[in-house]
């Protein structure tokens, strides 16, 4: 997430004043990048996946489960496993990288909570059909060898949130909450990596807002859910610090369930899955085009449904998140006339993609946000050194923002063989596309990092959904597929995908036709193969004539009816596998991953935020009051294990998945 120097971080009044010299130094910085590498070109594509896991603890004595604070303990024992670090895994920095390739050892790492491990493969993935079949098995592998180096009661579980974060006794050890750099009513400093960037991240932006973060999350009315809701967690007596005044204030909504801190949305687990390309156009072109996907993923991945011990009427974690990182103040929310502050921002730092970067002639001006926010003077400074316009945009709004973390001792000198101050602004830019320039010192290229999903609570299914987007990938580059809509109309689709089962009960904004006027896939079905056919130019109307709103099952599975219906994404994958001659054994392996996306958008199997959902609800301890107690939690997160362990190579596991109640 960050870059790992050490040294004196800045508290938030010291580091506001050399605010403009650490952007003045990225822009420079990012034009010696753009120099060096804008005509970078690679052989093909590679990619990787990152998988993020709770660690979990159990007290199985008292049907209870924790989250496990041990993440540097665990991290210590993976970076002292020689075998492992023989095979080329265990720690960034400390593999010795003798093994043969494709028994090359992943590699863990920390994340922002104590309690998480992210674990990501020992090399990037190949462009190979073969290297999507190994994904599963690595990502169990992954798995295998974290739980080896646990404690035998803690478990490494894919669950998006821990179902009680922030209620009291959620972790071993025990810690008081209310520390000075949280200063959180629910959870204690020590939730957080110790490494000082973290806990400056989160302090800095508390105090750059002038307030804690605010996260309020509709809370699920079942038939006893007493409403109006008032969270009965929140204190409102507390005194100990100037933000507890918040919920005096009225921070904490009605009828929401309320957190007040970044480990509420950082403390979430995702699956991410990042291209390199070939060349920084094909890159820009991946970026643009994956961009109208991402809302669909997030809600065919739709995963969080508990909030600090309650059900909510929500389904994914996005808006959490970037709630628990908005570092907006009341000027730049709006809220107060402009005096101290330069703008209003519409979006908080984590957020949907406002921009498209794309030289595609098929962008059309209409696509692009009209009252996107931008340095003018970074931009100039950009395009006067050689940058195009659109990309330069694009970086002059990310730096729009404040570097939050800044040490001192990286404002002695500037290098232009390095990236720290680019990366202060772009890495805590979290949009749900990330567009990557070639890091200095390696052969790395142009890279495109997709962020939307949900992590699953199989690897099965982490698997499938891993596989399914880099197919999406190579079907638009080998098809050229037009998924433009504006990117406004993405904004919206993001929103709409928190509802509740926004996968069948939600509609969203999709192009209609994404064939290019060069060439349309005639016969685009599963039972066809495809050939190229000419397609006549059709003169540009109305952007709104482009686009209509389909549901998730249309836009996966294809609108019935028409030749000018949409053929759905699966069939586009389907036509790509027939135009590249897949073997047949090939073909039924990634078939079964084709499949789970299939019946997950058509209802026959539910998502992960539906079992959770109804997990809960048929629980014998449920009083229908929307609380999730320890014993429903224990007992939820047992069955996912369960799942895990038992899933074999994916039937028991999406059998259970699509059963709703309890399985244990």
């Amino acid at each position: 997430v960050l870059h790992s120097a050490v040294g004196t971080p800045l508290d938030w009044p010291e580091a506001k004043k050399v605010a403009n010299h650490v952007r003045d130094w990225g822009i420079e910085q990012l034009l010696a990048i753009w120099r060096r590498a804008k005509g970078k070109e690679r052989d093909a594509l590679r990619w990787g996946d990152e998988v993020e896991y709770l660690v979990v603890c159990y007290d199985d004595a008292h049907h209870k489960v924790r989250l496990s604070l041990r993440q540097a303990d665990i991290l210590e024992a993976l970076a002292s496993d020689e075998k492992l670090l023989q095979e080329g895994g265990g720690v960034p920095g400390l593999q010795r990288g003798n093994a043969n390739e494709s028994d090359v050892a992943p590699v863990f790492h920390p994340e922002f909570g104590r309690f998480m491990l992210e674990a990501t493969p020992g090399r990037p993935w190949g462009i190979g059909f073969k290297d999507l079949l190994d994904v599963e098995q690595n990502m169990k592998r992954r798995r295998t060898i974290a739980k080896e180096h646990m404690a035998p009661t803690e478990y490494p579980i894919t669950l998006t949130t821990f179902p009680r974060l922030g209620n009291e006794d959620c972790t071993i050890p025990h810690y008081p909450v209310s520390g000075p750099k949280l200063r959180s009513q629910f959870v204690p400093d020590e939730i957080a990596n110790p490494h000082i960037r973290f806990p400056t991240l989160a302090a800095n932006i508390r105090w750059r807002r002038g307030r804690k973060v605010e996260v309020n999350v509709p809370v699920f009315k079942d038939e006893n859910t007493p409403w109006p809701f008032h969270d009965p967690t929140v204190n409102y007596d507390l005194h100990k610090w100037p933000e507890d005044d918040d919920v005096r204030n009225g921070a904490a909504k009605a009828n929401h369930i309320y957190m007040d801190a970044m480990a509420f949305g950082m403390g979430s687990c995702c699956l991410q899955i990042t291209f390199q390309a070939k060349n920084i156009e094909e890159g820009r072109k991946m970026y643009d085009q994956l961009s109208p996907l991402g809302p669909i993923l997030l809600a065919l991945t739709a995963a969080t449904p508990i909030y600090k011990g309650f059900l909510a009427d929500t389904d994914v974690r996005w808006n959490q998140i970037s709630r628990s990182v908005d570092d907006r103040t009341p000027e730049e929310l709006g809220e107060m006339p402009l005096k101290n502050d330069r703008w209003r921002i519409p979006k908080s730092r984590y957020a949907s993609n406002s921009t498209y970067i794309s030289q595609d002639p098929r962008l059309r001006p209409e696509y692009l946000d009209p009252n996107l926010v931008v340095d003018v003077q970074l931009k100039k400074r950009l395009v006067d050194g050689g940058m195009d316009d659109l990309l330069a945009t694009h970086f002059a709004h990310l730096f729009i923002r404040d570097p939050i973390v800044v040490f001192a001792e990286d404002l002695k000198e500037l290098d232009l063989d390095k990236v720290d101050h680019f990366e202060n602004l772009q890495s805590t830019n979290w949009q749900h596309m990330r567009f990557k320039p070639p890091p200095p010192g390696n052969d790395t290229g142009w890279r495109v990092e997709f962020r939307p999903m949900e992590i699953q609570i199989t690897d099965f299914e982490n698997a499938a959904f891993s596989v399914f987007i880099v197919l999406i990938t190579r079907a638009i580059l080998s098809f050229d597929l037009n998924f433009y809509v504006p990117i406004t109309k993405v904004t919206e689709n993001m929103e709409t995908s928190h509802a509740r089962d926004a996968i069948h009960t939600k509609k969203f904004h999709f192009r209609k036709n994404p064939f290019s006027q060069r060439s349309k896939i005639s016969g685009c079905s599963e039972s066809s193969t495809p050939t190229p056919t000419s397609r006549p130019a059709t003169p540009l109307g109305p952007v709104e004539d482009e686009y209509e709103l389909m549901t998730i099952d249309e836009i996966i599975n294809g609108q019935h009816g028409g030749t000018d219906a949409f053929p759905g994404l699966i069939a586009l994958v389907e036509s790509y596998l027939n135009s590249m001659n897949v073997d047949v054994e090939t073909r039924c392996e990634l078939a079964r991953y084709l499949d789970l996306i299939r019946k997950r958008a058509n209802g026959s199997l539910c998502t992960a935020a539906t079992w959770i959902r109804d997990f809960v609800r048929s629980h014998p301890e449920y009083k229908k009051d929307s609380a999730v107690s320890d014993r429903i939690s224990y007992d939820l997160v047992k069955a996912a294990e369960v799942i895990t362990q038992e899933e074999g190579r994916s039937e028991l596991a999406t059998a259970m998945l699509g059963r709703w109640g309890r399985t244990t």
